[in-house]
């Protein structure tokens, strides 16, 4: 539920052309930030604005670098990623503890009994994605700068900001994941997300939501991501070696992307 969170925000940069892989850093930085502002003493509603307001701030420095000064997403996110995850090691690299004791049950409390909370929040958040990008202007205006981004700036539509925004909502959706983890574990870890950006940008593409942008969306995403995941637990329940896992998984990520690329070049070869 926690990695599906972070790939609703993903998709979202990734259908406007753009990628987003220091998700995993901004995501270790939400959980940290909200438990220091609770162990502050301040109420929880704030340590989630807080958290939200980091990964606005994250989303923000990353789209003003992708979008307004043309750098390339893959290096701009990788670094702000990488350096996020020095901050985090303000604790000293120790796990930091909640003193707040109302905190663990926002993720780990349980609806009618029998239905996790967090799979509940996810849901809830796969489904405003799902509307946003397929039921508003705003969503098809990604579509359309993932498509093609010059007919759709010369088209009338605000590119830039609009690009820029995708980036900040993704940076949101990771800290708040982090905060959400941060609970179901009852500590911020320097040590959480270290995969989280490769292997979210990857099950996003194993979706069908293609790099190149325009293409894809939520439901995808999330089938994408959720088959990630089961075939590493099918693995881990039968006992392949973590080598092998690895092996196989990178093997799968690697054929998916080439064929995307290849479907692309195929494409404007048509043209």
């Amino acid at each position: 539920a926690i990695l599906e969170i972070v790939a609703f925000g993903v998709t979202v940069a990734v259908i406007c052309g753009g990628c987003d892989l220091s998700v995993g850093g901004t995501l270790c930085l939400g959980g940290i930030l909200a438990i220091m502002v609770m162990n502050a003493g301040l109420p929880i509603w704030l340590a989630f604005v807080v958290a939200l307001a980091a990964g606005a701030a994250v989303g923000f420095i990353n789209g003003f670098l992708v979008v307004q000064q043309k750098c390339e997403p893959f290096i701009i996110t990788l670094g702000m990623g990488m350096l996020l995850k020095g901050i985090c090691q303000i604790t000293n690299a120790h796990p930091l503890g909640c003193k707040n004791p109302s905190f663990m049950d926002i993720s780990n409390a349980k609806l009618f009994g029998a239905v996790p909370s967090l799979v509940v929040y996810m849901l809830l958040l796969g489904a405003a994605f799902y509307y946003l990008m397929r039921y508003t202007s705003y969503g098809r205006n990604c579509y359309a700068i993932g498509g093609n981004y010059d007919v759709a700036k010369y088209s009338g539509i605000k590119v830039i900001p609009i690009k820029w925004t995708a980036f900040v909502i993704s940076g949101m959706t990771a800290t708040l994941a982090g905060v959400l983890l941060s609970s179901r574990m009852n500590t911020g870890n320097s040590v959480y997300g270290d995969t989280t950006g490769m292997l979210v940008n990857c099950g996003v593409v194993i979706g069908g939501t293609s790099f190149a942008g325009g293409e894809g969306g939520i439901l995808q995403s999330f089938i994408g991501l959720m088959a990630v995941q089961m075939l590493s637990t099918c693995m881990s329940a039968l006992s392949v070696d973590g080598f092998w896992q690895k092996l196989i998984e990178g093997l799968m990520i690697v054929a998916i992307i080439a064929a995307d690329c290849y479907s692309r070049k195929r494409k404007r070869e048509n043209v």
